[in-house]
């Protein structure tokens, strides 16, 4: 069994540091975003895309784990890690415990952070639609589908201008 809880514990470890890298790309979008640097944030997209597959695929294998940990255990599939806690030798489980206790902070900063960027990103959006129909107001039309979402279309080409000399 210790072989077992030392596997889940390196599933675990690997889930976090997914999650960390994951995290750490979702705070350079943010710099970027109050830095105006639309370049590097879309040189991230394929990065985030890489980590998000990562953290994914490092969260099925620690389930897996998990699940093969409980049914040799003699409990679900289905069975929690924390009610697998107790089945756990006694000097594994402050490991496993913190460990857990990590994924999921680091879930919760997840969540809030790509919330955060998520409300910057559409604001920037809103802003430069905003100032593209203060240039040209005859060239956009803004119109409501059913569920009252806002949809802005160009009616015609945006007019292109020369520079002077």
């Amino acid at each position: 069994m210790n072989a077992t809880w030392e596997t889940l514990a390196d599933r675990l470890r690997d889930e976090v540091q997914e999650y960390g890298g994951l995290l750490q790309l979702f705070e350079e979008q943010q710099a970027c975003i109050f830095r105006r640097d639309a370049d590097r944030l879309l040189q991230l997209v394929d990065a985030f895309d890489l980590a998000a597959r990562n953290a994914e695929q490092a969260r099925l294998q620690r389930e897996a784990c998990t699940s093969a940990f409980a049914v040799g255990c003699g409990r679900s599939a289905a069975a929690t890690l924390r009610s697998l806690l107790p089945l756990c030798e006694d000097a594994a489980r402050p490991l496993l415990e913190a460990l857990i206790n990590e994924v999921n902070v680091l879930i919760h900063r997840l969540r809030r952070i790509a919330h955060q960027n998520h409300l910057l990103l559409a604001h920037t959006v809103d802003l430069q639609q905003s100032l593209l129909r203060e240039f040209y107001p005859g060239v956009f039309t803004q119109t409501y589908s059913a569920g009252g979402r806002t949809s802005i279309t160009a009616a015609a080409p945006l007019p292109s201008y020369h520079a002077a000399g």
